[in-house]
């Protein structure tokens, strides 16, 4: 067999791979497997990596800016989510929108939005370790795409998935840490702070309002750092 032939044989064996990535978690996605979100998202919203595939209405993919130089990743999408194919379109997500402008950071310009999972699980619930890793792949060709300075990841789930880091987020939020070679913080998610409106000095709406502040400066000290 000549050296062309067998080229062209694992050119052709390549494709095929690639094609098969929604239908089985077994099948790996390399780094540089898609050329842009929109190639991304046609794998997504025929997913069946997991079973969550079976019960979506819509694979939720992100928002925002395709070029932010901060992605904002949550756990999971929600009813609202599954619906309109958005994430962070609830109630949590227009309490993230307002946390945002508080601090002038600009959901179309400065901000990818996005989740772990890109599918809903039954009743909301926590997706379990086999539907995170079937689903982490795409997160990561995501952050390549994207390629943002700053992640912020809204709760434990968000931790662990992306870092693999299993502390409490009470314990962690507001702390800066690398990953990758990006600078990420964990915060509350924004269905806690839904859960306890309290304004109080400690309070997690209190501390949010610190972290916040926190990712606005530190987004400053980049920019100004390029120019």
């Amino acid at each position: 067999m000549s050296n062309e032939h067998q080229l062209s044989l694992f050119e052709e064996s390549n494709f095929d791979q690639k094609e098969l990535i929604p239908t089985d978690a077994k099948i790996p996605i390399p780094s540089g497997t898609y050329a842009n979100i929109t190639d991304l998202a046609q794998h997504c919203n025929n997913c069946h990596r997991c079973g969550l595939g079976d019960t979506r209405i819509h694979a939720v993919v992100g928002r925002g800016n395709l070029k932010a130089p901060i992605m904002i990743v949550g756990e999971a999408p929600g009813q609202n989510e599954d619906e309109t194919g958005l994430p962070f379109v609830g109630k949590a997500g227009q309490l993230l929108d307002k946390i945002l402008a508080s601090v002038n950071l600009d959901t179309q310009e400065d901000v990818y939005i996005c989740n772990i999972n890109k599918c809903r699980p039954p009743d909301n619930r926590v997706p379990t370790t086999e539907e995170i890793a079937a689903c982490k792949p795409y997160l990561l060709e995501q952050i390549r795409l994207v390629d943002p300075k700053i992640i912020l990841l809204t709760g434990a789930t968000a931790v662990k998935g992306l870092t693999g880091d299993k502390r409490g987020i009470t314990k962690i939020r507001g702390e800066w840490m690398e990953w990758d070679g990006r600078l990420c913080m964990p915060i509350f998610h924004p269905s806690y702070l839904l859960r306890n409106p309290s304004r109080e000095v400690g309070s997690p709406k209190w501390l949010m309002w610190q972290d916040i502040q926190a990712v606005r400066a530190k987004f400053d000290e980049i920019r100004n750092t390029k120019v």
